[in-house]
């Protein structure tokens, strides 16, 4: 059995603020009040996600915004940058999309589709 890989973020400064609990993946999980989502998941794990387009793991890449690395899913399926989502107490996030969104796309574009055969305006 391998042991598990050590956390990518090591904090080193600022641990007496208060801490803030939410749930990563349906497990407990903690954070420090300010933190982002990629702080506090980093904090507890080597990465944020699995790529969609390979097999390797993803953690972000440029902290800022930007490129589209870090995004996390809430359970309601909303999609949240982890470089720039504050934790807030209670949050519940995902590293994997928490239901089937591309069915749904596929039953949106199958409507839009007959509404275009029908003449009708999407």
């Amino acid at each position: 059995m391998t042991a598990p890989s050590a956390p990518r973020f090591v904090r080193l400064s600022e641990t007496d603020r208060p801490a803030v609990a939410f749930t990563l993946d349906g497990r407990p999980a903690t954070a420090l009040r300010g933190d982002t989502l990629l702080v506090a998941v980093l904090h507890q794990a080597r990465s944020l996600r699995a790529s969609e387009f390979g097999d390797g793991m993803r953690a972000g890449f440029c902290l800022m915004g930007a490129c589209q690395d870090c995004w996390m899913w809430t359970d309601a399926g909303d999609r949240v940058r982890a470089c720039s989502t504050p934790v807030a107490e209670g949050m519940a996030v995902h590293t994997r999309p928490p239901r089937d969104d591309w069915g749904r796309m596929a039953q949106f574009s199958a409507q839009l589709q007959a509404q275009g055969e029908e003449g009708g305006a999407p």
